[in-house]
């Protein structure tokens, strides 16, 4: 086993190192235990092989580790291929290479990956102390390059980080321009494979007694909101999600096959005009006001009139919507497409329906039928909270006759039951209820605590109409918001309670400072580049990279005229100036100097061939030879070198 270099100075081997853990230290979220420990493990090592001579292993121990690593990888997480498995192996592939850092080489190539480890933390995080952080990263990185590849003494100086930092600062105008002008694609630049999109909090296709409640328990946020008037109330501020007609009993699911033309939408009252920039959520719905009529955005309108794409969210999305909150939805609904609403599996729910029975054969219309639902759940001791107990046998009987307390999903799909099973068509909708407004932007925040779930009625002539079982049980939830309507031993996260003071002062500062981030880095995708192109003249492809490339050419020429008019001026000699005139004009002469010749030489040699010379020769050599090398220049010396340049005439 051979000892390791000692090429870098200690300070700079362990900023070096330092760095290179700052660069992996966020990855350690996600990558496995054992593999986060190898890596600091692998760093340990190579700053005491550096501070106390310790020996590095040799190539036939770190190639056999390497591929026992590499199989742990495989082992941990099926494949290296894809996000979070290519992350885990070049995340090794920088730590085993601190055990080979033994030559400049060998430190420029560890310096390279981490710049490639930098980046790959976009792939999990796009937030704006990610991005600050990163920057962070490539300078000092930037810096420590420079300090190995010049050919210093390998101490890390104030100059070599000022240098990164004004490199780091002249790429920003490339960088900016390549971000506004170079073409976008749809979703992210990587393909990975579909388990690696998965892990974005989010409501889903399909919903089951606990899956709101459980996603309420996050302070994330579902999207943003910027309305071009006053909000409007907290009351209306439904945000359609995902509807979901089918139902087998536990478990109501979206369609999967929507219906064309999509249902007639008859609206009663003035639009109200928004933005939304929406979170990825890795499926291919969006969300708008109940009911949204406009959306700038490539979506259909599905069958149930909720709003898909033909791709999954993968990427944050900003559209503008207009909505009504008065309407009338597919008033003219056939009988022959009822059966799907009033569907109900066979045997499920007897109690239920046995209740539904007896309301139906009190009441006249399904006015009454709703009205009787409703009150039921108002008079009996129904509880609303975020921690129901759990529903093993019959979701729907266990909740209305046994437990009563649940969140929304167990009131809207219990009611939607109890409305098929009385002959009233009906679906549930999942979606967002409420919001909160953040004074710093004036903009409405909605977090994934705001998840909630409604229900739609049919009645004839009427069309479709929003029933919430859940404003009938805990109004204070629509009128206040979640924090004000559960019990106070439940378990809110941070950002979705309400408490006033500085520290949630901050926060909404600070969300204020990400929404603008969202809106102008994050959700600038193709759609709203091609938007931008549009406002400023441009309306191709080619046009766009036309404007692009002059633009690179200007900013490079900018850069280059401020750094030239930034250099100082070369300081000359002038005795070397007056040296090399003296040479010209003998090489005019055809008395050029030979090479390797010394000037004394030189002057010697043209005296002997052209003695009618020799004079202003002598005069010159003596004047530019003390000039040159001697103590301290007279301004008689360089008089006289002058003159005899001047005067010189071969």
């Amino acid at each position: 086993m051979s000892s390791a270099g000692t090429f870098l100075p200690h300070r700079t081997l362990l900023g070096l190192l330092l760095t290179i853990g700052a660069v992996a230290a966020p990855h350690a979220l996600h990558l496995p235990l054992w593999l986060t420990a190898l890596v600091f493990a692998c760093g340990l090592w190579r700053y005491m092989a550096g501070y106390q001579a310790w020996r590095l292993p040799p190539r036939w121990i770190l190639i056999p580790l390497t591929l026992l690593c590499a199989t742990g990888v495989a082992l941990t997480y099926g494949t290296i291929a894809g996000r979070d498995a290519g992350v885990a192996l070049l995340t090794l592939l920088v730590g085993l290479k601190l055990l080979e850092m033994r030559s400049r080489r060998d430190t420029v190539v560890v310096l390279f990956l981490g710049y490639f480890l930098v980046v790959t933390q976009f792939l999990f995080s796009e937030s704006l102390f990610t991005a600050g952080w990163m920057l962070l990263m490539v300078w000092a990185m930037t810096a420590l390059l420079i300090t190995v590849t010049r050919p210093t003494d390998g101490k890390l100086s104030g100059a070599h980080c000022s240098l990164a930092a004004g490199m780091v600062l002249q790429a920003l105008p490339v960088m900016l321009l390549l971000f506004v002008l170079f073409p976008r694609i749809p979703g992210p630049l990587w393909g990975m494979p579909e388990s690696d999109a998965r892990g974005v909090t989010g409501l889903s296709n399909e919903m089951t007694p606990g899956a709101i409640s459980e996603l309420s328990q996050s302070d994330a946020v579902a999207f943003r909101v910027e309305f071009d008037g006053d909000p409007p109330a907290a009351s209306a501020r439904y945000w359609r999600g995902p509807v979901l007609p089918y139902y087998d009993g536990t478990t109501w699911r979206r369609s999967q096959s929507p219906r064309s033309p999509p249902p007639v939408l008859e609206t009663m009252d003035g639009a109200i005009d928004y933005v939304v920039t929406l979170e990825p959520h890795n499926e291919d719905w969006i969300l708008a006001l109940d009911l949204p009529v406009e959306v700038n955005l490539s979506a259909r309108v599905g069958g149930d009139y909720d709003l898909r794409r033909d791709d999954p969210v993968r990427e944050r999305l900003r559209y503008r919507a207009r909505s009504h909150t008065n309407y009338r939805l597919d008033p003219g609904h056939g009988a022959d497409e009822q059966a799907m609403y009033l569907h109900l599996p066979d045997g499920a729910h007897p109690r239920a329906r046995e209740l539904a029975r007896g309301w139906r054969s009190e009441a006249d219309t399904p006015r009454e039928l709703m009205e009787r639902a409703l009150r039921h759940f108002r008079e009996e001791e129904f509880v609303y909270t975020l921690q129901p107990p759990r529903l093993r046998d019959d979701p729907v009987d266990e909740f209305l006759f046994e437990t009563r307390r649940g969140f929304c999903e167990n009131f809207a799909g219990s009611f939607a039951v109890l409305m098929r099973a009385a002959g009233v068509p009906a679906r549930v909708v999942t979606g967002y209820q409420g919001g909160e407004i953040n004074p710093t932007g004036n903009y409405l925040i909605v977090r994934q605590s705001d998840a909630h779930a409604w229900v739609e009625v049919w009645r004839r002539d009427e069309g479709w109409l929003r029933v919430d079982p859940t404003a009938w049980v805990a109004p204070e939830r629509i009128e206040l918001g979640l924090a004000d309507s559960i019990p106070e031993s439940d378990v809110l996260p941070t950002l979705s309670r309400r408490d006033p003071g500085l520290m949630r002062h901050l926060a909404l500062r600070w969300d204020a400072v990400n929404a603008y981030w969202d809106r102008w880095v994050l959700a600038y995708g193709p759609d709203l580049q091609r938007q931008f192109m549009k406002r400023v003249g441009i309306d191709n492809l080619s046009g766009m990279l036309t404007v692009l490339a002059v633009g690179l050419a200007l900013v490079i020429a900018v850069v280059a005229a401020i750094l030239l008019w930034q250099r100082p001026p070369r300081q000359t000699d002038p005795a070397l100036n007056l040296w090399h005139e003296l040479v010209r004009r003998l090489g005019r002469a055809g008395l050029p100097p030979n090479p390797g010749e010394g000037p004394r030489d030189y002057v010697h040699r043209v005296m002997t061939q052209r003695p009618d010379l020799a004079p202003r020769l002598r005069t010159a050599i003596g004047a530019y030879l003390r000039l040159r090398y001697g103590r301290q220049a007279q301004a008689a010396d360089r008089d006289a070198l002058q003159a005899a340049v001047r005067h010189l005439r071969p």
